[in-house]
């Protein structure tokens, strides 16, 4: 809904200006440290770096192809995650279980893309970068577990918006300068819930979970983010709800079944 009235990178500093001042009054409220030690500087840049590349394929493949598409094709990251856990957290294996969620996930996603061999809704270009932006979200997520036992999320936080802030707003400059912005209240209630609610409190918790959480146990129930965006792109902004789309869906969901089948089990037994 942003995107047609603000271009990608645009929004994208927007967004982030306003979720870090939200980060900076709750690290107010809650009288947190934000000093940085220096042996903390290196992975928080680098989480920062990625976090602005993969900001920007977001934006840049949102504005190319449709939020349905967008919402199936990002969120196969925790597939990511499951793979990268295995070999970078420690204890975090991948089992038979995990690979047939990563397996069933995957075949979601293959079909979101059938319908574009040849021709067919969305944009090939677009989808194709949304996923780069999945890849890079699934390396993301693992370095936020392990520099989250390290430094507080609130440290976290502002340390990408620190970085993102600059970049996109230089990429605005270079490659949007041209672009009006249409200030509706369309827009403004859009880049709100995303500043505030997306990149404030979600952002806030998500880091919370991965402090407490193995990062493949929180991954299958992430996998439910692609139903709720093929439903709402079809209820908000019209877009139709194919076939292909909707077992897409489907099946990058059914991956919360397979995966945390033995965590109901034990729940149950307890």
């Amino acid at each position: 809904m942003s995107l047609t009235d603000l271009p990608p990178f645009r929004l994208a500093w927007v967004r982030f200006i306003i979720g870090g001042l939200t980060i900076l009054a709750w690290a107010w409220l809650t009288k947190a440290p934000l000093p940085i030690r220096r042996e903390d500087r290196p992975i928080l840049l680098l989480i920062g770096a990625i976090f602005t590349t993969q900001i920007s394929l977001l934006h840049i493949g949102t504005n190319l192809t449709t939020a349905g598409h967008t919402s199936v094709l990002l969120n196969a990251y925790p597939l990511h995650v499951i793979f990268l856990s295995h070999f970078l957290v420690p204890g975090d294996r991948l089992t038979p279980r995990k690979l047939l969620a990563v397996l069933s996930a995957y075949a979601g996603v293959v079909l979101v893309f059938l319908p574009r061999f040849p021709g067919g809704e969305g944009s090939p270009a677009g989808d194709l970068i949304v996923s780069a932006s999945a890849v890079l979200l699934g390396i993301r997520t693992i370095l936020l577990t392990l520099a989250v036992r390290r430094v507080t999320q609130i440290q976290i936080l502002l340390g990408q918006a620190v970085m993102g802030v600059p970049a996109f707003l230089l990429l605005d400059l270079l490659f949007e300068g041209h672009i009006p912005t249409g200030y509706t209240q369309r827009m403004a209630a859009a880049v709100l819930y995303q500043a505030v609610v997306v990149s404030g409190f979600n952002f806030m918790l998500n880091l919370w979970l991965l402090k407490h959480y193995q990062p493949s146990a929180l991954a299958p129930f992430f996998l439910t983010t692609p139903l709720f965006g093929v439903v709402f792109s079809a209820w908000i902004l019209g877009e139709p709800l194919t076939v292909y789309l909707l077992a897409g869906a489907t099946l990058v969901a059914a991956g919360i079944g397979f995966a945390t089948l033995p965590a109901r089990r034990a729940a149950r037994r307890r």
